[in-house]
């Protein structure tokens, strides 16, 4: 099928979203050997998971695109474009972006969870896109499968009133009545060749010998090898070195026509001249505004990541500056810490993201890291003035006296559980400060829970608390709502007087005195003995709120006098106690790494 003949009328781009586990790559996989884009013997699970990280933790975490031609039952010939998005609520940045891409969305339900928090949200995103969007009911052949009731689910809180198709992913049932609805419920894109160029850049990876690649979705216009581009935000002009398609293995072709989805190398080896979600155009016929749908990520969790050995520093810059253009979701600054040297401020999207960039930073540039204690964004006013202040580093909080007001930024939760979990989860909720504010019973004896609560309650542990009280049941899902005043306070560690900057966090001022007593005995076990007593404190507003101590150790200066003067005993004690105090004026201590990756794991 020729790209210069081909009819936009016969393009679709589509995008499958989902909860997490909700069988949407397996769909993926299914529709990827039904249309032959990938031989059967080549063909392995999860195929649009291309990530180690993927395959082992069964999740999608980069959007991926892939071409796929169809010959309908009637003979005619149509290009599928899928764009694959990610599940969990950490990745909804990357959902937005593929959904903008696109004119319809396959919503995936699992026949046996029924709708989820996440499905709810991406549910959402599509309507707000305008997005024509189909049901399908997955894993219905699972004897627990509740088909009737999901199917009432989807009409009633999800407020879609078309019939879903009823799937097994796995076994491959559903697969042509999932192509059919493609093909003919799906619209065609709206755009023409003959206009001027206008492209969406949704995604984009750094390829060491061609520069930076950028996916891309066409609008208007073609794009071809040779041509002068222009990229609307920076107004960066290059030319085409190379354009072609996804299949999902990069093939070349000489050009691309309006409604296509492909990608373009420019031979860019500056990853930071290209942003992704930009808009790319003929550099003689620019356009007067950006092409819509995409927003700018804003990172709600930070933390300092540092190399274990300092030597590494150059190398994690690198890494840094390469995965950037892959994950441009997240952000990162040059940070110096006291205790752990030189390193970064990185901005996440959420404690997975944070968790998966660090990961992917360990495992693909084979570094050793240390990542400090998440916070969050504060707005700080000082006394005297009406300015904010953005503080995103417990370090560079102000001191107890300058401070007027603190705000913290909140969120609306939605947790859909069963019923018969309401209890532990709502007391979870309250215990993280969270604010009630609506409750919905749903068919299938399930619920609705809306709060709005602090973003910094639920970075740390928030997640693994919610699973373990409702035994993996409850889903969740969060959407900024602002900053509100708190009673914040900062928390400091003192150890052997000093103040220990990569251990201080912003907390609320109730929890405080808990969140202290509990650092301090954790680093009680993990700081060795010294030949001096060490003191722990945990401080706030100048007051020690707790305290533990090292004791010092015990060398036994007596052991070589086996008699004689009881004088001659007395005066190695004596110099043993001076040298001691000495050794605690003078004394340094060496806090080992596993006392900052510990600081993760204390209960709030």
């Amino acid at each position: 099928m020729t790209h210069a003949n081909q009819d936009i009328s016969r393009i679709r781009n589509f995008s499958i979203i989902a909860h997490i586990d909700h069988g949407k790559s397996t769909l993926a996989d299914r529709l990827l050997e039904r249309t032959g884009t990938i031989e059967h013997r080549k063909m392995s699970e999860q195929v649009m998971d291309s990530m180690e990280l993927e395959k082992e933790r069964g999740i999608t975490i980069k959007a991926k695109a892939v071409r796929m031609l169809h010959t309908a039952p009637d003979g005619k010939k149509y290009i599928l474009n899928l764009i694959d998005t990610p599940g969990h609520v950490d990745f909804t940045y990357e959902v937005s972006r593929a959904l903008a891409a696109c004119e319809g969305a396959l919503l995936v339900v699992d026949a046996t969870q029924g709708v989820e928090a996440q499905t709810l949200a991406n549910a959402d995103l599509a309507k707000q896109l305008d997005l024509k969007i189909i049901p399908v009911i997955n894993k219905v052949d699972l004897p627990s499968a509740n088909v009737d009731g999901v199917e009432e689910q989807i009409f009633d809180v999800l407020n879609i009133l078309e019939n879903p198709i009823l799937a097994s992913a796995k076994e491959g049932r559903g697969t042509e009545e999932v192509l059919a609805a493609i093909v003919n419920e799906f619209p065609a894109p709206t755009g023409s060749s003959e206009k001027p160029l206008a492209a969406l850049v949704f995604d984009s990876l750094f390829d060491p010998y061609r520069g930076v690649i950028l996916y891309m979705r066409l609008v208007d216009g073609t794009l071809e090898v040779g041509q002068k581009i222009q990229f609307f935000s920076t107004g960066l002009e290059c030319g085409v070195e190379e354009v072609g398609f996804l299949t999902p293995k990069q093939v070349q072709t000489k050009r691309l026509c309006a409604g296509e989805v492909g990608y373009m190398a420019c031979g860019l080896k500056d990853i930071h001249l290209v942003r992704v979600g930009d808009t790319v155009m003929n550099s003689e016929h620019p356009l007067k505004q950006a092409l819509p749908g995409y927003r700018d990520a804003k990172p709600v969790v930070f933390a300092g990541v540092f190399p274990v050995n300092p030597a590494d520093y150059p190398s994690l810059k690198n890494a840094l500056e390469k995965l950037h253009l892959e994950d441009s979701s997240f952000s990162y600054l040059v940070d110096v810490s006291q205790a752990l040297g030189f390193g970064f401020r990185l901005g996440f999207l959420g404690l997975l993201h944070m968790d998966i960039v660090k990961e992917r930073l360990e495992r693909e540039f084979d570094l050793n890291l240390i990542v400090t204690s998440p916070n969050v964004v504060f707005e700080v006013r000082r006394l005297g003035s009406e300015k904010w202040e953005t503080v995103d580093n417990p370090a560079k909080f102000p001191h107890y006296g300058d401070i007027h007001t603190v705000r913290e930024p909140h969120v609306n939760v939605t947790i859909i559980l069963p019923v018969r979990f309401q209890e532990p989860v709502i007391n979870l909720l309250k215990d993280r400060r969270g604010i009630h504010q609506s409750v919905e019973y749903m068919a299938n004896d399930r619920m609705i829970v809306r709060y709005e609560m602090p973003l910094s309650e639920i970075v740390m542990d928030f997640y693994d608390r919610l699973k373990s009280v409702s035994k993996g049941y409850a889903s969740f899902d969060y959407h900024p709502s602002g900053h509100r005043e708190c009673d914040l306070v900062k928390l400091e560690i003192l150890i052997h007087a000093e103040s220990v900057d990569a251990l201080s966090q912003i907390v609320h001022k109730d929890k405080a005195q808990m969140m202290g007593r509990g650092l301090c005995e954790k680093l009680k076990e993990l700081i060795p003995r010294q030949m001096f007593e060490v003191a722990l404190q945990a401080s706030v507003r100048g007051k020690i709120v707790a305290r533990e101590t090292i004791p010092a150790q015990r060398k036994d200066v007596l052991a070589k006098c086996y008699g004689g003067d009881i004088t001659r005993k007395r005066k190695l004690l004596s110099k043993q106690k001076e040298g001691k105090r000495k050794a605690k004026l003078l004394g340094s201590v060496e806090v080992p790494k596993e006392a900052f990756l510990a600081v993760l794991k204390i209960d709030r």
